[in-house]
């Protein structure tokens, strides 16, 4: 092997996650086109999910709501009490779901999530539990808000189908059923004074918390998830969800709601989406092949693994480490934070490459082998950022955002956005090849625990 052929196969191999600008433009425009359709019919790949939440927060409202989340093996219970002045307090609880009511019955799930809901206000809020028992069982005194990151078919704020279970659920006989009224029928059956209010979506929940954050001269437009999953919800004109019965009664007199865009199944046919042999790999690998193609690019469940596949077949050419074993030959095994570690070493030596290489995989390194490491990181990690910031651009040319606001406020929640060096200046370079000069108007902020505070947000506006 010389140093000079892995050098210039690793700038080779970078160059390959390069997106240009035309690229971009490109895909801010189809991404327009595919949200446009499918606010007008609901079979469309990109199904831009009516949230029923018709108002944005402005950081005044006040109150105590509980929230809980279900989003995978755990269940969380959260009181959050707003301080009316954009802050606020939170108590919570976390608890493993057992793995028999992971595939059990709608009504053992439910009913232990009910159970949970008990505990934490007779531990949490048992003073004011007691002042309120005495309340008749329909007077609701808690606001509740449900975050259920499944994928529902929304039809009212707190009202929702279970289209199908993910994430190691297999609950058979809740799919089709209303997931708020599961969990509400069982709160009853044990008498507690809890309102289910809202069904919400970590992205409708994270706009709803960055926009009670940040009050002031410019609500929050556009919520944004990039960590393992990506997704966007925005606030969208009433009038451009074709979709949509404007008769029904909560709709009466309100000009905007929020949309859940789905858009990590964005160009799923592949029209002007950026693909490699690596992506391709990836993709035959995950449970849905052709599906979620934008987020197999752009979120933290894939990049460990497309890093993982180009190191191996570079070892495979005998051009990186020269060791006879490596782990690499383990799908799934090289976690996303791996790039994020490696792009933040800046040193001529590449130290704490060195050190994240020899610790993670226990293999040795020269200085060329760190060298090459890091292009292709960037390389993955740039392309990254340049898509979110093409489709972040789309949803504001498609609201006209910058037209009408001196500042256009994003709340973003998510470990690639938060923990990965430069993301947010790679994801502006995109923004201004999309949207020009008006980049400057963009405000971007992180938008902490959406699965809590815009949950109990969401039960107010309800």
């Amino acid at each position: 092997m010389t140093t000079s052929s892995l050098l210039e196969e690793a700038i080779a191999i970078s160059k390959q996650f390069d997106v240009s600008k035309d690229q971009l433009v490109a895909i801010s425009d189809e991404f327009i086109r595919l949200a446009d359709g499918g606010l007008k019919t609901d079979d469309m790949p990109m199904t831009m999910i009516p949230s029923y939440v018709t108002g944005v927060p402005n950081g005044t409202e006040k109150g105590t709501f509980l929230a809980v989340d279900l989003g995978g093996t755990n269940f969380r219970v959260c009181s959050i009490h707003l301080n009316g002045d954009g802050t606020f307090d939170l108590l919570q609880t976390k608890s493993v779901i057992p793995k028999n009511l992971m595939v059990g019955t709608a009504k053992e799930l439910f009913s232990f999530l009910a159970q949970k809901v008990d505990e934490f206000i007779k531990t949490h809020l048992e003073e004011k539990f007691n002042e309120e028992a005495g309340h008749s069982a329909n007077e609701h005194i808690y606001k509740l808000g449900f975050t259920f990151s499944f994928p529902v078919n929304q039809t009212a704020i707190n009202s929702g189908t279970l289209i199908r279970w993910t994430k190691g659920f297999d609950v058979v006989d809740a799919v089709g059923k209303d997931v708020c009224k599961l969990l509400q029928d069982e709160l009853d059956l044990l008498k507690l004074p809890v309102h289910v209010a809202a069904l919400v979506n970590d992205t409708v929940g994270t706009l709803m918390s960055r926009s009670y954050s940040t009050p002031g001269e410019s609500a929050t437009l556009l919520g944004v998830i990039l960590g393992t999953g990506t997704n966007g919800a925005y606030v969208e004109s009433l009038a451009a969800v074709d979709k949509l019965d404007k008769s029904i009664a909560s709709l009466a007199g309100k000009s905007v709601m929020v949309i859940n865009t789905e858009w990590g199944s964005f160009d799923n046919d592949m029209k002007v989406l950026p693909t490699t042999s690596w992506d391709n790999a990836v993709d035959l690998e995950t449970p849905n092949p052709g599906f979620q193609m934008f987020e197999k690019r752009v979120s933290g469940m894939f990049l460990g693994e497309i890093l993982r596949r180009i190191l191996l077949e570079l070892h495979e050419k005998g051009l990186l480490f020269s060791s006879s074993s490596t782990p690499l030959s383990t799908a799934w095994s090289l976690d996303t934070s791996i790039l994020s570690r490696v792009e933040a070493d800046s040193t001529p030596d590449l130290v704490a490459v060195k050190s994240i290489i020899e610790t993670d995989l226990g293999l040795p390194t020269t200085l060329v082998e760190r060298q090459a490491v890091k292009l292709i990181v960037e390389g993955i990690g740039k392309r990254s950022a340049l898509l979110a910031g093409a489709v972040i651009g789309g949803v504001l040319v498609q609201i006209k955002a910058c037209e009408s606001n001196p500042v256009v406020d994003i709340g973003v929640d998510g470990s690639v956005f938060e923990f990965y060096p430069g993301y947010e200046e790679l994801m502006r370079l995109a923004l201004k090849e999309v949207i020009g000069e008006n980049e400057k108007k963009i405000r971007i902020g992180i938008a902490k625990d959406g699965s809590g505070v815009g949950a109990a947000l969401c039960a107010l506006v309800a």
